[in-house]
């Protein structure tokens, strides 16, 4: 018998953490003028968290068989036999139902979209888009740029061009670091189809320069920016060049034990990283 801790697993609360990305847009927003309303909000960012839960739990019904091969997830709960498949598509069923009634909740018309598109793009990678080189990879960071949506669609804010750039980039380098990490692990294309497309060599070079577009974009972003003292703007830039540069050397040095998203979002460098950020944005914005 199925343990809740597995259940739970299976679920994969840590992953949430990438509702940073929902975050990401609120200072610039707020400070733009925009109202943010905690209770939609709170409703949207949960119902988008057990949305994204369900997807990984759809996912790993689809990966089963692949997930045994590998030497970390043939640990997870469904590739261990530990949760009967039955009981984990009911799992996914009350997730999907719960995190659509939540974003509905939100009585947000645009969050609701975008939650629709995040779950088609997902059923897309997991129906088969993940096997396809290039497409994976797009597929994966469309997922951190939705958040990044969300988070404005939530406070009714509109995104600006900039940030979308900076997100989008900085979303494609950790996707890109995740295929090298599958890559430089030995991972044949048995496991992970789309591996057969790549070579280390380009993922670097595109690694980099999603690196380069990132910084560069939130640094133009900050000079772009309505809302930023004046003498304050590039205060989060070394931040967020640090974040950035902290990715690569992940990817770059620890690839052998594996680049796990979840893992690195919750690391204590990234994490000093953020605060850090935040602190800087908010008093390039005046509010400290």
């Amino acid at each position: 018998m199925a343990h809740a801790r597995d259940l739970l697993r299976l679920a994969r609360p840590l992953d949430w953490l990438k509702g940073f990305f929902v975050l990401m847009p609120l200072p610039f927003a707020v400070a733009s003028g925009a109202h943010l309303d905690p209770l939609p909000f709170a409703l949207g960012l949960l119902g988008f968290s057990l949305l994204s839960s369900a997807v990984y739990v759809f996912n790993d019904l689809r990966d089963v068989e692949f997930d045994r091969m590998h030497p970390e997830k043939r640990e997870r709960p469904l590739a261990a036999r530990r949760v009967a498949p039955r009981l984990a598509g009911l799992e996914c069923a009350l997730l999907l139902g719960l995190g659509l009634a939540l974003v509905t909740a939100s009585a947000r018309l645009a969050a609701l979209e975008i939650a629709l598109v995040y779950l088609s793009l997902n059923a897309l990678y997991s129906m088969g888009g993940k096997h396809v080189p290039m497409l994976d990879v797009f597929l994966l960071a469309a997922g951190f740029v939705l958040r990044v949506l969300l988070g404005c669609a939530l406070i009714g804010a509109s995104p600006s061009n900039w940030l979308l750039l900076c997100s989008s980039a900085l979303a494609l380098l950790l996707a890109l670091a995740k295929r090298r990490a599958d890559l430089v692990q030995g991972l044949g294309p048995g496991h992970r189809p789309s591996l057969e497309g790549y070579s280390q060599e380009f993922l670097d070079q595109a690694m980099a320069v999603m690196a380069a577009m990132a910084i560069l974009a939130y640094a133009l972003y900050a000079m772009d920016s309505q809302v930023l003292r004046p003498g304050r703007e590039f205060a989060g830039v070394p931040l967020v060049t640090f974040g950035v540069l902290e990715v690569l050397r992940v990817a770059r040095v620890e690839a052998p034990r594996g680049f796990q998203m979840s893992r690195f979002l919750r690391s204590p460098a990234l994490g000093l990283c953020v605060v850090g950020w935040l602190l800087a944005t908010l008093w390039s914005l005046g509010t400290l």
